[in-house]
């Protein structure tokens, strides 16, 4: 069975095929950096003219990558929310047209769950597991029971982490995207520099927030005079942020301990972070519980995880109605 993902929710236009035995036989990606670079983000209007002009050629690139033929296709998988919805229509409206042409299912894919069945891909992962996803939009800590079944336990309250590393890469001065300049920065500071608040640090909550963070650079950022202040700063922020996480994924280990959870699992963009990734490690390691997560190039928005979701929506013979209405916003498990 071969089946093809199709994703174009924010700012890059992906396709990829992957069979039900795990085999990723192609993932192409169009990154839109150098056309949001200007502005210093996304602009949803410029991302899906992009998604509308690339998405035939990364399809071909694809079939190509596999060597396949559209006649070869099993199943179109299309992410169909959340997302910048001009994007997302993009996406979910080539994904409904191959199905359409070639009389094969269509599967409506939210992004959110591809990120988080996204090490299923590349693991031997069991249900139940505890997922922590942290993009560009969301930030949210849940369990997840199976294909469809999420309970989330917490959720960031007002900015995403993703979010965050764009705005002080930007208010720092050095550009778009944030999350690798941040890491790559942060390398060459003094991440103890600057006391930088960890809010909902003291509570037993497992919600996150980022905002008052933000903030809090943006004050420290004006007394900054040469570029190692901005370094020290920057590190200093990047360090705010893994002990945020390392928190509420020691207070959620706690919680859902009893529910025997296989791993604690990171996902989405921000979890490329090899530091972030090291400190999960380590706190995992500490609660004597197994930690995952999926190769770099599957943790940042693809095709190969909306494939995948496709794969396993396919087997649990759960399939989606070419009426099928695109969503920007879409929770998880609705």
């Amino acid at each position: 069975m071969y089946v093809l993902g199709i994703e174009s929710s924010c700012d890059e236009t992906a396709a990829a095929i992957v069979t039900e035995d795990k085999q990723i036989l192609s993932n192409v990606v169009y990154s839109q950096i150098n056309e949001h670079r200007l502005f210093g983000g996304v602009v949803p209007e410029v991302a899906a003219r992009a998604h509308l002009e690339k998405i035939h050629l990364v399809v071909k690139k694809a079939l190509e990558d596999a060597r396949l033929d559209m006649s070869d296709i099993s199943v179109a998988a299309g992410t169909c929310g959340p997302g910048l919805i001009g994007g997302v229509i993009v996406g979910a409206t080539f994904a409904k047209s191959v199905s359409m042409a070639m009389n094969i299912p269509f599967i409506a894919v939210n992004h959110l769950e591809a990120h988080a069945l996204s090490a299923r891909l590349t693991e031997d992962l069991n249900f139940p597991y505890l997922l922590l996803l942290v993009s560009g939009g969301h930030c949210q800590l849940c369990m997840v029971h199976a294909v469809d079944r999420f309970n989330v336990i917490g959720k960031t309250v007002d900015d995403s982490i993703g979010e965050s590393f764009d705005k002080v890469a930007k208010l720092l001065g050095w550009g778009y995207p944030g999350g690798p300049i941040i890491e790559k920065m942060s390398l060459g500071g003094d991440d103890r520099r600057f006391l930088l608040p960890r809010p909902l640090c003291r509570k037993d909550s497992c919600d996150f927030s980022f905002a008052g963070l933000k903030t809090a650079v943006r004050v420290a950022a004006e007394k900054c005079q040469t570029e190692q202040d901005r370094l020290d700063l920057c590190a200093s922020f990047q360090r705010a942020v893994i002990d945020i996480l390392v928190y509420k994924i020691k207070r959620a280990i706690e919680i859902c301990g009893d529910r025997n959870p296989s791993a604690a699992v990171v996902s989405g963009g921000v979890a490329a972070n090899k530091a972030v990734r090291a400190a999960l490690q380590n706190v995992c390691d500490q609660c004597g519980l197994r930690f995952v997560a999926p190769p770099i190039q599957l943790c940042t928005d693809n095709g190969a995880m909306i494939a995948w979701l496709g794969v396993e929506k396919f087997m649990a013979g759960q399939f989606s109605d070419l009426r099928f209405t695109p969503r920007p916003r879409w929770p998880m498990g609705l």
